[in-house]
């Protein structure tokens, strides 16, 4: 994911954005592919976790086919080995992967059904995912977003009710003993062009959203004939600064929240 950090300057651009909520300890974020998180999100997970807060990776894809010059087994062990190593720079040790096809992820309830037993598993107050819209940005003739994150969010966010309900995908609850949950407070969608809050992000917390960007060297590498550092750190700290312009001119990773 290359195009993240663009989201929206002009799209509320004067108003204060307000604050993320904080009274939570669980969260379970859901992404499309390995690095869909690093492009901004992570900084945002580095101060949680920094603050003790337990935060789950779930990936609906290995990123298999992120890569043009890796035959696509090759690069799901590859991009699997980055996407571990970035989450333990912010404090992240569980990564869970779907296996659903790098690409071509569909919108439905095959994609709901996963993602509905990994959250009646652990059980989250809040669900961190990426953005759904059709666009990166709110003004005409912003960069098209993908169809696997378009699947995925909107997928999510349908996936968070299933979860509560015990005559949606009643049969987990016979199989794998999981119960229904319903204690989903918040799900927050990151890199949206409606941003609503935002979480300030200390020094430490920026240089681990970094670090987690450049694990995924192999990725950066194949995109950009950037220096990968330079890359990386024009990726986040321009996300960083941006959004801060809207939160006191505190770096900032922002999301579009919705209350459960």
């Amino acid at each position: 994911m290359s195009a993240t950090a663009q989201s929206t300057e002009e799209h509320g651009a004067a108003s204060q954005l307000a604050a993320m909520p904080e009274d939570w300890t669980r969260a379970l974020a859901v992404v499309a592919h390995p690095d869909d998180l690093e492009y901004g999100a992570a900084a945002a997970v580095a101060e949680w976790t920094a603050q003790g807060k337990d935060v789950t990776y779930l990936l609906a894809t290995r990123g298999e086919a992120g890569i043009d010059t890796m035959e696509p087994a090759e690069a799901a062990r590859v991009r699997e080995a980055e996407q571990r190593a970035s989450a333990a720079v912010v404090g992240v040790s569980e990564v869970e992967f779907l296996d659903h096809r790098d690409g071509v992820l569909e919108e439905g309830p095959a994609l709901r059904r996963d993602i509905a037993a990994v959250i009646r598993r652990h059980r989250p107050e809040l669900v961190l995912t990426i953005n759904h819209h059709d666009t990166w940005g709110a003004g005409p003739g912003s960069p098209w977003n993908t169809p696997d994150h378009r699947a995925l969010g909107r997928s999510v966010l349908d996936a968070v009710g299933d979860a509560g309900n015990r005559w949606i995908f009643s049969d987990q609850m016979e199989k794998d003993g999981v119960l229904p949950w319903g204690g989903v407070r918040w799900v927050a969608v990151a890199a949206s062009p409606a941003v609503t809050h935002a979480v300030p992000v200390g020094e430490e917390a920026a240089r681990k959203g970094l670090a987690s960007l450049l694990e995924h060297r192999s990725y950066i590498e194949a995109l950009t004939d950037e220096d990968p550092e330079e890359y990386a750190r024009s990726i986040v700290y321009g996300g960083l600064d941006m959004y801060g312009r809207q939160n006191g001119g505190r770096r900032s990773v922002a999301f579009e929240l919705h209350a459960r």
